[in-house]
């Protein structure tokens, strides 16, 4: 069985104080639906480098992350064409923006192999 979800909006509020406790920008970049919404979470490296990561579950159940953009950092325009094509999919999708150069914010784990 797995375990039970966060509200979004709740998730959202959570990840950004964790983010400004470490000194780290995130910024609501588009809002979803408070209780259900799905979460995209867009980490800008700089150098037009970014990873967009979507909240799964794995096989067992288990609530984590993937980067939806593969492996490697894809370009800011190819991250930006990708929230645009889950947005028009999913109209209650948040995006969190986080900048950090390592590529990972603090409150995404655990991160599963893609």
């Amino acid at each position: 069985m797995s375990e039970p979800k966060l509200k979004a909006k709740l998730f959202i509020h959570a990840a950004i104080r964790r983010c400004s406790i470490q000194a780290i920008p995130a910024v609501v970049a588009h809002k979803g639906d408070d209780d259900s919404g799905a979460i995209l979470v867009r980490v800008l490296q700089g150098g037009d480098c970014c990873r967009i990561y979507a909240q799964v579950r794995n096989v067992s159940g288990q609530l984590g992350w993937m980067c939806a953009t593969g492996p490697q950092s894809v370009s800011e325009s190819r991250a930006e064409a990708y929230v645009a094509r889950a947005r028009d999919v999913d109209g209650d999708l948040w995006v969190l923006d986080v900048e950090s150069s390592d590529g990972l914010a603090p409150f995404l784990e655990p991160i599963f192999p893609g």
